[in-house]
């Protein structure tokens, strides 16, 4: 009788312990508050950085535009690469000096004295920004339970969603009062500091580093196995690169908004936050394609209210729903992914759903404003809803199939 009753206790919290595994652990917070760290510092900046080359160097309007892409297509082009060596070298040591070199930048825009010199240092800082999302985001699906995965990836974006609502206004706030862009690069050079010391305390779980000793080729640099949720991100990521972009210039002119640009990305924040909020349960259960397809339909149709009803209510429900939709869509196709790459592919993975995203805000940018030059931005925000269309029609026609023939795992959906 002594006998049973130790062994029944013993197999009671062997079981408990095997259901009990914590999303919440110090190393996956630590990741969190690092990838918060690296967007506040980013998005502190944003809204601002127009206004500083317009005041401290008098570019106009077209060298903004111009000095500003640059930040976005280097970081286009290191994100392949960062990839790869995420995937082929120690997790920690990738993460350090992507982290280390994104911080180390901001100090270059307090030396940039001129014009010429901080649009080098801005198009450069693209490379490490464009790397260290990808290390981040994996490092953080490495401290992450198996088990709790799907969920973890989910909430992860909240760290972003979170700094996006409130790093801009507080640029904003601390301009107005002190009109000093000097303290602004202070502080994102203190923030990004303060994120690569908390991401230098993670503990990375030991694995075997296993080198990859095939030849080079594409799939080392971007995920062949899913090309075609790459395909779908381009037409998402087009969206929102026209509404974003030419947001404040088509309610300004259109709507007769003024100084509503602020109070729309908040609300898209607070979308965003609040889908990843009540969406964990159904990633937790695995149901990727439900999340993605619910998401891409609350999207589609606050694109279209947006244009559809060109008035106050219509502007600032489109920016909730958007917000909700592209809430429950990323962290699905960030999953289905990671789902259908390898192990030794995950960083590949991640890289290959921000490449295709950036893709197409790139193409969002470019194609949105020759067609607003030409034929107005009614038919630029008209072209938004078609191709978002476009996506949500191929995703249910072909990606969705897709994906469940090529996921490594039968327990997502």
């Amino acid at each position: 009788m002594k006998y049973e009753n130790k062994c029944v206790p013993l197999h009671s919290i062997s079981q408990q312990r095997i259901g009990m595994e914590r999303l919440w652990n110090r190393n996956y917070c630590k990741v969190m508050t690092a990838n918060f760290t690296l967007f506040f510092a980013f998005y502190v900046l944003t809204p601002l950085l127009p206004l500083y080359l317009s005041e401290h160097f008098g570019a106009t309007k077209d060298v903004i535009g111009l000095v500003l892409s640059g930040y976005t297509i280097t970081a286009l082009l290191f994100r392949p690469f960062s990839g790869y060596f995420v995937d082929s070298f120690p997790r920690r040591t990738v993460l350090m000096i992507c982290f280390g070199a994104f911080a180390i930048f901001f100090a270059g825009y307090l030396a940039a004295s001129t014009l010429l010199l901080f649009t080098i240092v801005r198009t450069l800082h693209g490379g490490p920004f464009g790397a260290l999302t990808v290390a981040n985001s994996t490092a953080a699906i490495d401290v992450l339970p198996s088990s709790r995965r799907t969920e973890g990836i989910g909430y992860y974006g909240l760290s972003n969603n979170l700094s996006m609502a409130i790093a801009p206004t507080i640029g904003i706030f601390i301009y107005k009062y002190t009109d000093s862009f000097e303290l602004l690069f202070w502080i994102a050079l203190v923030v990004a500091c303060i994120g690569w010391l908390v991401d230098a305390t993670v503990k990375f779980p030991e694995k075997e580093m296993v080198r990859n000793k095939s030849k080079l080729s594409l799939d080392r640099f971007f995920l062949l196995r899913g090309w075609l949720l790459g395909l779908n991100m381009v037409a998402f990521g087009f969206s929102f690169g026209v509404l974003s972009n030419y947001l404040a210039i088509y309610g300004k002119e259109v709507m007769g908004i003024t100084g509503g640009t602020g109070t729309y990305f908040m609300l898209c924040s607070i979308g965003l936050i609040l889908s990843r909020l009540q969406g964990g349960k159904a990633l937790r259960q695995g149901r990727l394609t439900h999340n993605a397809g619910e998401g891409m339909v609350i999207s589609l149709i606050g694109y279209t209210l947006f244009i559809l009803v060109p008035n106050s209510v219509g502007y600032y429900l489109s920016a909730l729903l958007i917000g909700l939709g592209n809430g429950h869509m990323w962290p699905a196709f960030q999953n289905m992914t990671i789902s259908v790459a390898h192990n030794n592919q995950r960083g590949t993975a991640n890289s290959t759903i921000l490449i295709s995203w950036d893709i197409g805000m790139g193409l969002g940018i470019l194609l949105g404003g020759i067609i607003a030059e030409h034929l107005g931005y009614a038919a630029a925000f008209w072209t938004v809803v078609l191709v978002n269309a476009a996506g949500v029609a191929t995703f249910f026609a072909a990606t969705k199939s897709f994906f469940l023939q090529r996921r490594l795992s039968d327990s997502v959906r």
